[in-house]
């Protein structure tokens, strides 16, 4: 092999093997600062998830999330560290929210600033399930949060005494998302970089065998004539 080619070829191979290398590791740091990846552990999020599903949440400030969002947060001093827990937005700072209108009948509903909330997601169609009354007017900077599973699910209502039960937002972690298609995309991505990457080591493996192996000289015209 002549030595351009050879040089030409050794070029191509660490390009290419530079540029596999940056799509793993961008798609993997994207993948790891953008998403959080976790898995149900309770029944306080039944029937919208149920124990053992696998969960995806886009990593958003707590600022920027609002009613009806299911977030996942971490609160130690209530729920122990290293943990995790999904529960659903009811009000942001500023709203009041009451238990209950109807309490104790089918028609009970929770209501903030006045308006019953018309919640299709909660098991059974409960909308509290505790026969216990409270009246929280949300401090700016924090957020009220309830289970689907209001009858088994141990959220704002169980901590009265800290701040109404509230959640400060910068504990939440992230914004639960139905849609898998980002880190999914994200995960094939670093696939291809992998792929990518081999295929500059093979290329640089392959020209440098090639530049080692002595030329073989082509004999035009027999010695003897």
């Amino acid at each position: 092999m002549e030595a351009s080619t050879a040089r030409r070829l050794m070029v191509t191979a660490w390009v290419v093997g530079l540029l596999g290398l940056a799509l793993v590791v961008g798609s993997l740091v994207w993948l790891r600062t953008g998403y959080v990846l976790s898995r149900v552990n309770s029944e306080s999020m039944t029937p919208t998830y149920a124990v053992g599903d696998r969960i995806v949440a886009e990593r958003v400030g707590g600022d920027e999330v609002k009613p009806g969002d299911v977030v996942l947060f971490s609160a130690p001093e209530r729920y122990g560290s290293g943990v995790n827990s999904m529960q659903r937005v009811i009000g942001v700072g500023g709203d009041r929210v009451v238990c209950c209108t109807d309490q104790d009948t089918p028609q009970e509903a929770i209501t903030v600033n006045g308006r019953p909330l018309r919640e299709s997601y909660v098991k059974d169609g409960v909308g509290d399930g505790l026969h216990r009354s409270y009246d929280v007017t949300v401090p700016e900077g924090r957020i009220f949060l309830l289970g689907d599973h209001r009858q088994n699910s141990r959220d704002s209502r169980a901590f009265p005494d800290d701040h109404g039960g509230t959640v400060p937002v910068d504990a939440v972690q992230g914004r639960v998302i139905d849609s898998h298609a980002g880190p999914l995309l994200l995960g094939a991505a670093a696939l291809i970089g992998l792929v990518v990457a081999l295929l500059g080591l093979a290329l640089a493996i392959g020209t440098r065998v090639m530049r080692r192996r002595p030329a073989v000289q082509t004999v035009l015209w027999p010695e003897h004539l």
